[in-house]
């Protein structure tokens, strides 16, 4: 099942049901007005989703005609954004490029930040730099929905809290970054509004790619035009998304609706590409002993789709567009 916020003049906008090949919708909300409404009683909506979602896959309902470009993120405000760090080999580039030595429990204990959800950018929404000397970057990443998660949930029961799966640029102001964490208290105004895929859809439309917790997927970058990345989400997410959640959970319950990242997707085999310019430059620093990618500009597009292993779209294309302000 695959589901879509659309923009309708409110701030949640309407939550509706598309089509399997992403091209039409119906619109759900005599199931539920929106997404987060859906999730607040899932046990009852979800049977009238899927109900939907089959009708219109038989064609038993004309669906509407759809475009992007009329989409919110699929939760435009969230409850939570709770984003990890599960690729192993980002981590170590980051550390050996500024000279520091990885955290010793870094193979035991992920590396979990808290981002802004109040405001959440759709797949077509501009992002806005106000000064290039900030160092915008992406971050191409899979993203899971959660329901109602308890205080001190484990991993091997986590699987039973993740309602959907999607995919996010979340956006990085990197050159804001270090003086951030000198401070000891981490990140505030290195991290802007995140970006979200067109499309959240239920774990099941992975089938076998959806397996222990990972999503077993390529996750394509492509910056003005030119593929920069084309990496597997799968093998290398050394803590998978129930382990997250069993560290988050840890000391707090979350609510339905809250949103956990995976952290940009990294490959080993350079010869994968990236999933951020900050990589890039990681490796060139370390080969050539300074960067030589600049990072992104007033005028640059950056593109981010997911694939199934059979080369399906999951859930569709991030397209953006950097601008200045006003």
């Amino acid at each position: 099942m695959k589901l879509a916020t659309l923009r309708d003049g409110t701030r949640d906008g309407a939550l509706v049901v598309v089509r399997r090949d992403g091209a039409a919708f119906t619109r759900a909300h005599d199931v539920a007005r929106t997404l987060q409404a859906a999730l607040d009683a899932w046990d009852s909506t979800e049977v009238g989703l899927r109900a939907l979602a089959q009708r219109l896959d038989a064609g038993k309902i004309d669906g509407e005609p759809l475009d992007v470009r009329q989409l919110h993120a699929p939760l435009p405000r969230a409850y939570e954004w709770v984003d990890g760090s599960a690729y192993l080999n980002h981590v170590r580039l980051v550390r050996k490029a500024r000279g520091a030595e990885p955290p010793p429990t870094l193979e035991t204990d992920p590396l979990v930040y808290q981002g802004g959800s109040g405001v959440l950018l759709g797949p077509t929404d501009d992002l806005v730099l106000p000064d290039p000397s900030w160092g915008m970057d992406f971050e191409s990443e899979i993203v899971v929905v959660l329901g109602d998660v308890p205080l001190g949930t484990r991993a091997a029961d986590a699987g039973r809290y993740v309602r959907l799966v999607t995919q996010c640029n979340d956006v990085s102001l990197r050159n804001l970054i270090p003086a951030e964490l000198a401070k000891g208290f981490g990140f505030f105004q290195g991290k802007p509004a995140t970006a979200f895929g067109p499309f959240a859809v239920t774990p099941d439309e992975l089938g076998p790619a959806w397996r222990n917790g990972r999503a077993h997927v390529r996750v394509r970058s492509t910056l003005n035009g030119r593929v920069v990345g084309d990496t597997e989400a799968g093998p290398e997410m050394h803590f998978s998304f129930f382990q997250l959640l069993e560290h988050a959970a840890r000391t707090r319950a979350f609510t339905a609706g809250t949103l956990l990242g995976s952290g940009t997707v990294s490959n080993a085999d350079h010869a994968r590409g990236i999933s951020c310019l900050a990589e890039q430059r990681m490796i060139e620093t370390i080969e050539h002993g300074k960067p030589t990618t600049p990072f992104m500009a007033v005028g640059d597009r950056i593109e981010v789709e997911t694939f199934d292993p059979q080369g399906k779209s999951l859930f569709g294309r991030i397209s953006q567009t950097v601008r200045a302000p006003g």
